[in-house]
């Protein structure tokens, strides 16, 4: 007799997830290499590229400093103050739209129910940590995401948020003043900005890293929907 089958194929992703997850990648892309741009015209007093916000120190003392003269003349970036601001804001008012209408899905979908963390979250986000480091040898049972994704993607969500608030703060400080005071002025919303996205680009790098080493089917469910899923987990998933 045949064995029984230890995984089926279910719809994973909705094809308004795929669509918003995939223009998310364009248009934070094009934000980061105009806001590269941007951040090559913020210079100290002594007319360098070596911003204090921009660094990893605790007083005078710097560990790490970013983006220092040869790294925009590598990319050809100087002097694309103008274009980057043009590009930054066009494509910021994009980016928010695309939150919204995912904010807005999220919620009247019913989708919320499997991204939120929920009793339990933490001790599966550890259990996947172990079996990622390989100290535990099974991946704990999911529904559509695991303890960790839970927590990861909720908080990237809230990351973005916090992102484009600061980004008004330092993009209207005058008309939003109300905004940029609330964040400790001017400089401290730029500072939250900046690190911020470098949050938001960590993700991205880890989410790459973690989609490779899932396989090619992990990757191929957020372009089709389909996806393998254990049978155990089928059995208590109602797919969207």
């Amino acid at each position: 007799m045949p064995e029984p089958a230890t995984s089926v194929v279910v719809r994973k992703h909705t094809l308004a997830t795929r669509w918003m997850h995939w223009l998310n990648f364009p248009f934070l892309a094009v934000m980061v290499w105009s806001g590269l741009a941007i951040y090559w015209a913020d210079t100290d007093a002594d007319g360098s590229h070596f911003h204090q916000v921009y660094r990893i120190g605790i007083g005078s003392w710097t560990l790490v400093r970013f983006f220092p003269d040869w790294f925009f003349n590598h990319l050809g970036m100087q002097f694309g103050l103008a274009k980057g601001l043009s590009y930054h804001f066009a494509l910021m008012w994009l980016f928010v739209l695309n939150g919204i209408v995912y904010a807005i899905y999220l919620a009247f979908s019913g989708e919320w129910r499997w991204l939120l963390p929920e009793r339990g979250t933490l001790r599966a986000a550890w259990l996947v940590l172990l079996h990622d480091l390989h100290v535990r040898r099974d991946m704990p049972l999911a529904e559509k995401y695991n303890g960790a994704q839970r927590i990861a993607y909720t908080l990237i969500i809230l990351i973005a948020a916090a992102e484009v608030v600061t980004g008004l703060a330092i993009y209207k400080p005058a008309q939003l003043g109300w905004l940029t005071h609330l964040l400790g002025g001017y400089q401290s919303a730029k500072w939250m900005h900046f690190w911020l996205m470098m949050a938001i680009v960590g993700f991205f790098v880890i989410h790459v890293v973690q989609v490779m080493l899932a396989g090619w089917s992990n990757f191929q469910s957020m372009v089709t929907g389909l996806g393998a899923v254990p049978v155990e987990a089928e059995k208590s998933e109602v797919a969207p």
